[in-house]
Parts: structure tokens; sequence; C-alpha cells
């Protein structure tokens, strides 16, 4: 799994301290163990791959599509656990099941505009 950098996780940490909603998407794996995906949230410099979150390992960078074509969507029992955890570290979830293409693409914009 990636690294994202310290820059992009501030970014993060910022977000939570001033309550902006970040868009999340629950995913479970065959194994049972679930994904949380930040897909507005670039992780790497080049900005294709998007945040995530487990409970082991905790951030880190994943590529969307691969995720969601190896997983299924979570239930909301299914990722409660892993929703409060995100809560207690200061996250406003908007919880979505699936995002726009056009959510991918700002993502990517926004990370070539900064550099």
């Amino acid at each position: 799994m990636l690294k994202p950098s310290n820059k992009q996780i501030d970014n993060l940490t910022n977000r939570q301290l001033n309550a902006e909603a970040t868009i999340v998407v629950f995913r479970k794996y065959a194994d049972g163990s679930i994904i949380a995906l930040f897909p507005a949230d670039a992780a790497t410099v080049e900005g294709y791959h998007c945040m995530s979150y487990v409970h082991v390992g905790q951030h880190g960078a994943a590529d969307y599509n691969l995720v969601v074509n190896q997983s299924k969507p979570a239930t909301p029992a299914e990722y409660a656990a892993l929703e409060t955890e995100l809560k207690l570290i200061g996250y406003n979830l908007e919880i979505r099941k699936k995002v726009q293409y056009k959510i991918h693409r700002q993502r990517i914009d926004s990370v070539r505009a900064q550099q």
C-alpha cells in the first residue's frame, strides 16, 4: 500500500478541524475486512490514488477502481465500527455508495493545480 505524504494527511486534518464533510465510500473485501475510500482526497502527488482508511494500517493510498472491482458495498452494520473510528478521530462523513467520475477528475485536477 502506498503511503500518503504528511502534507496530504495535514490537508485531511484541516478538513476535519473545519468540520467540512468528507465523502466516503465503504467497501467490504471477500475476507470480511472493511475499507473506507475517500475519493475526493488525493493520496499521491499525481492524484490518481485516493486516500483510504482501514482499522489496521489506518490512512493509505488506494486505487478506487481496483478496490471497487475487488470488493462489494459494505452495509451500514458492516461498516459501523469503522465509521465510529473515523468519527472519533474527527471526520464529518458524507457516506455514499458510489461517486461520479467528476469527483475523481476534480481530485486529479486539484493536485495538478498545486504543482
